[in-house]
């Protein structure tokens, strides 16, 4: 059963919804019945991994319950901090086995959904860490990381606020708002992914294990149809993305959680910062939180730069470049987080000491150039992201050499 996608599991979701809605309509707690709900759909989705799953959720339950429970016994000082990169390590060891592993064949001890996973127990163990949680019951835990509308694709949610939803008194009258807005959510991300993705993908005949646009068949040079086809795969990759995103909020609002939005409107970005606070924005935050702001405070206490712009300029290549490791350890996906790394410190550095800049930053024809500049630079990112960029360019060359 595929999750988002396969009619049996839009007629499982709907069976699973239904008990969750009577219960939130009659004022009673979902999450007993979520929590066994989940349970549920993961055996149908994991059918043929369904010990691995379970040997890795026992594996980050030991790590982050050890660790917190440990940690009440020693001071905040040197043993504290060994446990805590040891746990830290541990957690983040089978995802790097997985990916490394990956790079070269089918990969080890991968499964779906084992980024998101990771993800959410690193975060757990750092705010563990960093004192924000105190109390975790081990139930909550499990829950938080086995909740099913997001566990395949995100978005990443937070331990505290999705604890704080599932945990909190929930009345009718917020549940029938959630209930409907869900439903509405799940119907218009079914629009984005399952019809015009489709659409898109049908048109321009894309191979479902790429997902990469073939425009062959249209009369048009070689260099033009390739730029043609990266946008394509642009527009594909977020109504297929974005739609996935909003069924998963939609799934989770029918069981009164609160996921957070994933997507923004990113085509409409003015520069690649705010890009970034559009798209797969959970990804984003967490990497800013977690990865960007840790190395700053970092190399600021070190004085591994000079000032602090070099200094955000080196964490967001080292962001970026993670962020492209997440994806998987090829030449595209690394290029690809290098890519928006250099992005990223170069607007930094250009918004921070080009006088032409501030001078015009909020004047209308300024900010209509720096939007069809960013809107190429990110499909130009999209083409390194799916190993078109290379095909642009040579194509482009014979057709200049051609012409």
């Amino acid at each position: 059963m595929a999750f988002y996608s396969s009619a049996s599991f839009f007629i499982a979701l709907a069976l699973a919804i239904v008990p969750a809605a009577v219960l939130g309509l009659t004022g009673r707690r979902i999450k007993p019945y979520a929590m066994a709900a989940s349970v549920v759909m993961l055996a149908f989705l994991y059918a043929g991994s369904a010990r691995t799953l379970g040997a890795f959720l026992l594996f980050l339950a030991v790590s982050t319950a050890g660790y917190r429970l440990t940690l009440r016994s020693w001071t905040q000082g040197g043993r504290s901090l060994v446990l805590y990169r040891a746990c830290l390590a541990a957690t983040v060891a089978p995802l790097v086995v997985y990916k490394v592993s990956a790079a070269a064949g089918p990969g080890v001890l991968g499964f779906i959904g084992i980024s998101y996973l990771t993800f959410r127990s690193v975060q757990v163990l750092i705010e563990i860490r960093d004192g924000l949680i105190t109390e975790l019951a081990l139930p909550d835990f499990l829950y938080f990381l086995i909740f099913f509308p997001t566990i395949t694709s995100g978005p990443i949610d937070r331990s505290r606020r999705f604890l704080a939803d599932a945990n909190g008194p929930l009345d009718r009258r917020a549940y029938t708002d959630l209930l409907t807005r869900g439903i509405l959510l799940i119907l218009a991300g079914a629009v984005m992914q399952l019809v015009i993705a489709t659409i898109i993908s049908s048109f321009s005949e894309v191979a479902p294990d790429a997902g990469l646009p073939n425009v062959g068949s249209l009369a048009l040079p070689h260099g033009v149809r390739g730029i043609v086809r990266a946008y394509l795969y642009g527009a594909y990759l977020f109504f297929d993305f974005a739609g996935c995103s909003l069924m998963a909020m939609g799934a989770s609002y029918c069981f009164g959680i609160r996921t957070p939005r994933n997507f923004r409107a990113p085509f409409i970005a003015v520069d690649i910062k705010d890009f970034w606070n559009r798209w797969h924005i959970t990804l984003s935050t967490w990497l800013r939180d977690f990865v960007f702001m840790r190395f700053v405070r970092a190399a600021t206490r070190r004085r591994l730069f000079k000032d602090r712009l070099m200094t955000a300029c080196a964490g967001y290549l080292a962001n970026m470049a993670l962020m492209g490791a997440w994806h998987g350890l090829t030449a595209s996906y690394l290029a690809y987080g290098v890519y928006h790394g250099i992005l990223l410190a170069g607007t930094e550095v250009y918004q921070k000491r080009s006088a032409f800049h501030k001078r015009h930053c909020r004047q209308r024809w300024y900010l209509v150039l720096s939007w069809f500049i960013t809107l190429n630079l990110v499909i130009l990112g999209f083409a390194l992201f799916s190993g078109q960029a290379r095909t642009i360019i040579i194509n482009l060359m014979k057709g200049a050499i051609d012409g």
